[in-house]
């Protein structure tokens, strides 16, 4: 199946010299919920932005849906929702006229019964008839949302779309953004929340100072990359790790009581008998043991520091 959304070579260098994006390749997959990662500054909201026509790009192309964004722009945009990070919305409006008139902006006919239908699914029909500065920020981005999904797009970008909002209402609105996909849409969100990206996410992007740094599906990404911890409490302190370990990838905390080795989620083998053996002939004792995973912020945090490194 072809890409709903096709990024290749796309680049955006500004006049002062600044190059926001180098050369960014993307496909992203029909029907997905695709996460893109990165710090401040990376290149997320310029990306997003030239996809949606808001940003030129300076070399590259983007097909939407089947439409170049430059050469067939009316139609690849009518393709695309954006709900943006800020709460800019039409304070003075009510909740029903501000979604109606964003409906007809991509030359939509007035369709009422849709524009109940989203008011619903997102909760707001009650609020319909309420003027828009009346509202809580969590129901402001609500809205915001409905304008999005006004003209029936099938390609939703959502920057940030939790920030700022409850942990009850974030919950709610991953259940929403889940029904859309559901429904059809393909979701593509920016997030500063990792355990978000972890929850929703089929496919995760990772982009640090205008480079994806990786691709890749999830659970495939998490186990590549992943790391298992062994932690040891110590029975007692140590003040430094042995020298004949000292070549293993252990650490010991700062009071001295815990030791904690990583290994390779997917190697044969983890190494783990060995050390407790030398351990044990060291004298060295332990009271408990247990293992986590990586979560995806390490990941996350591992693949951007690796990336500085790798530039600088």
């Amino acid at each position: 199946m072809p890409a709903i959304v096709s990024i290749r070579g796309v680049g955006k260098t500004y006049k002062d010299g600044f190059v926001a994006l180098k050369s960014v390749d993307l496909e992203i997959e029909r029907g997905e919920i695709f996460a893109l990662l990165g710090p401040n500054g990376a290149g997320k909201t310029t990306l997003i932005g030239i996809v949606c026509g808001i940003v030129t790009m300076s070399r590259g192309s983007i097909v939407a849906d089947g439409h170049d964004v430059v050469k067939d722009y009316r139609a690849a945009r009518s393709k695309i929702g954006l709900v943006p990070q800020e709460l800019s919305t039409d304070a003075f409006e009510t909740v029903l006229s501000t979604v109606t008139f964003s409906r007809g902006l991509f030359g939509k006919r007035a369709n009422p019964a849709h524009i109940e239908k989203v008011l619903r699914s997102l909760s707001l029909w009650e609020k319909k008839d309420s003027k828009i500065m009346t509202l809580s920020g969590g129901m402001k981005r609500r809205v915001l949302i409905a304008k999005a999904l006004s003209h029936e797009p099938t390609i939703l970008f959502l920057d940030e779309p939790t920030a700022g909002v409850d942990v009850e209402l974030r919950h709610e609105m991953w259940k929403m953004i889940r029904g859309l996909r559901d429904n059809g849409v393909t979701i593509i969100l920016t997030t500063h929340y990792i355990e978000e990206a972890e929850l929703m996410a089929d496919r995760i992007g990772v982009i640090n100072k205008g480079e994806l740094v990786v691709v890749e599906e999830k659970q495939k990404l998490m186990r590549r990359l992943g790391k298992r911890q062994l932690e040891l409490v110590l029975r007692e302190p140590l003040e430094a790790i042995p020298d004949s370990l000292a070549d293993r990838a252990l650490e010991l905390s700062k009071d001295g009581t815990r030791l904690t080795y990583s290994f390779d989620v997917q190697s044969a083998e983890t190494g783990i008998a060995q050390l407790l053996k030398e351990l044990g002939e060291l004298g060295v004792e332990f009271k408990d043991l247990h293992s986590k995973e990586s979560s995806l912020e390490d990941i996350f945090v591992d693949l951007v520091h690796g990336a500085k490194g790798a530039s600088s």
